[in-house]
């Protein structure tokens, strides 16, 4: 809870910092990776600090955090960050790398406010910035606990012992851990990340769902190969792609994410898109695999039967379901799918129950829009969930 000394001090300068807040994101990134240029080639995604999604995601995240202070003095903060912190937490991140941050940050607010950051300012803002910090590495602590792990040590080694094309932009492996031993369980929905070194000698991370019920010996992670349009190509999913094959090895995180198969038997929405059908897979597959009677509704959209990865598995598991339904859209349908619809989801068309709960995976524009449905039908927001890969935009274009 923010101070009453500094909740007058934040509510009348949040306008300005507000409007700044871009500007001081950029300086902050720029004086960061000048100080620490191995935290860009090592950590931080490349792709994102070059095209400023990285930069957009930081400013939406510090402004929402200071609006929830002021509107929700009373609101548990660890609730608002938890898919940050579980990001944090598949990067290994540690507490000591938030003073590296305050200290930059706030010089970047200097930087870029001058001097309108007065004592009182500077102190009100410090203030938002550890309570947000604070939470942070609190709930990453129990994350670290949960795993089983040290502090950041998230990494071990694991194997490929299988490769798998599943489409002509999408590869599926089966990751084994190099020691022999099982793999360890995760809750369905949740992700890894993969550490691959690049030509240049960079260390890149990426986040991957992973694609397969737990209870195996092996992890699944399905990757599709991102193409830049404009951009640079993702540089992580080229190389898996061009360069990882049966029997290499490859650095992989314990499993992280807060997008989780929601406990209870009642009503479940699977809504995907594209390659977010990856974390429904696993929460499919272990609703088969315990015989569960749930009712569930499967949404997925994607561009053609051929770019729909694990189409036929998908349709497997759902008739593996007493109580599931499996709806499927098109842009460019055909006739390898028969029963699907042309064009974009359209919730409208389908019977859902009141009291369901939703589980959202695919691209922003999508889970907009389908969050936008689902509210209008009367769904409350706090059973609406959903996975962001990459910054989150979402946040920070609200």
């Amino acid at each position: 809870m923010l101070s009453e000394r500094s909740t007058p001090v934040v509510r009348a300068t949040l306008p300005v910092v507000g409007a700044a807040i871009g500007d001081i994101a950029e300086a902050f990134y720029r004086r960061l990776f000048d100080a620490h240029p191995e935290l860009l080639r090592n950590l931080f995604n490349r792709g994102n600090q070059a095209g400023g999604q990285q930069q957009r995601a930081l400013a939406g995240s510090i402004a929402a955090f200071a609006g929830m202070l002021l509107d929700n003095p009373g609101a548990r903060p660890d609730v608002m960050l938890s898919r940050i912190a579980h990001k944090h937490a598949s990067l290994g991140i540690t507490s000591d790398q938030y003073k590296i941050v305050h200290r930059h940050l706030f010089a970047a607010i200097a930087e870029v406010l001058g001097d309108a950051v007065t004592p009182d300012v500077a102190a009100a803002w410090d203030e938002v910035y550890w309570l947000m910090a604070n939470a942070l590495m609190a709930n990453e602590a129990r994350l670290y606990e949960e795993a089983g792990v040290a502090e950041g040590d998230v990494w071990h080694r694991m194997e490929i012992v299988e490769r798998r094309q599943e489409t002509p932009q999408a590869v599926s492996f089966l990751l084994r851990p190099a020691d022999g031993r099982p793999a360890e369980p995760f809750r369905p929905g949740q992700y890894v990340s993969v550490q691959v070194e690049l030509p240049d000698g960079a260390r890149q991370i990426r986040q991957y769902s992973l694609s397969a019920a737990p209870g195996n010996d092996t992890w699944r992670i399905t990757v599709k190969r991102i193409r830049g349009d404009g951009q640079p190509d993702g540089e992580v999913s080229s190389w898996l792609h061009a360069h990882a094959r049966v029997g290499d090895a490859v650095t992989v995180s314990a499993p992280f994410g807060d997008l989780i198969l929601p406990d209870g038997d009642g009503p479940l929405l699977l809504a995907t898109a594209g390659i977010g059908v990856t974390p429904a897979l696993a929460m499919l597959g272990h609703l088969a695999a315990t015989d569960s009677g749930r009712p569930v509704t499967v949404v997925h959209a994607d561009r053609s039967p051929a770019d729909h990865a694990h189409r036929d598995e998908l349709r497997t598991l759902v008739q593996a379901l007493p109580d599931a339904r499996l709806h499927l859209w098109y842009d460019q349908p055909d006739d390898s799918a028969p029963g699907a619809s042309a064009g974009r989801a359209d919730l409208g068309s389908l019977e859902l129950p009141p009291t369901l709960t939703a589980c959202l995976c695919g691209p922003l524009p999508f889970m907009r829009a389908v969050r936008g449905d689902l509210l209008r039908r009367g769904i409350p927001a706090q059973r609406i969930h959903y996975e962001v890969f990459g910054p989150d935009l979402w946040r920070a274009q609200q």
